[in-house]
């Protein structure tokens, strides 16, 4: 089964195919047509699909959240590569992050 040998890797690889399409030909590749849009388009495709995955969560079926969600982290990872942000920026946060409470974490970025 495909999603048995799945892992997080898959990002780093859909984000290298994404960087590869800056600059590419809008009319073959979706991702280089986004790119060729700007930052407020990018922004707009990722918020819409994020709702799409809140009506996914809330009123679907469990694939069509699986199918939904796929979508949300390619458009993150498309603002990522216009931002010049890299996974390994994201994930060394997360790591910063570890072991403190997400209640304690919020209480800090109030102050």
């Amino acid at each position: 089964m495909a999603g048995e040998k799945a892992s997080a890797a898959v990002l780093d690889d859909l984000f290298a195919v994404i960087e590869s399409r800056k600059g590419g030909d809008p009319t073959t590749s979706y991702t280089a047509k986004l790119f060729t849009k700007g930052r407020a388009h990018i922004a707009k495709k990722f918020g819409e699909e994020a709702v799409e995955a809140v009506i996914a969560m809330t009123s679907q079926q469990k694939a069509d959240l699986i199918a939904e969600s796929a979508d949300v982290l390619y458009h993150l990872l498309v603002m990522w590569a216009e931002r010049g942000v890299k996974p390994t920026d994201v994930y060394a946060e997360i790591e910063k992050r570890k072991g403190t409470s997400g209640l304690d974490e919020k209480k800090k970025r109030a102050e």
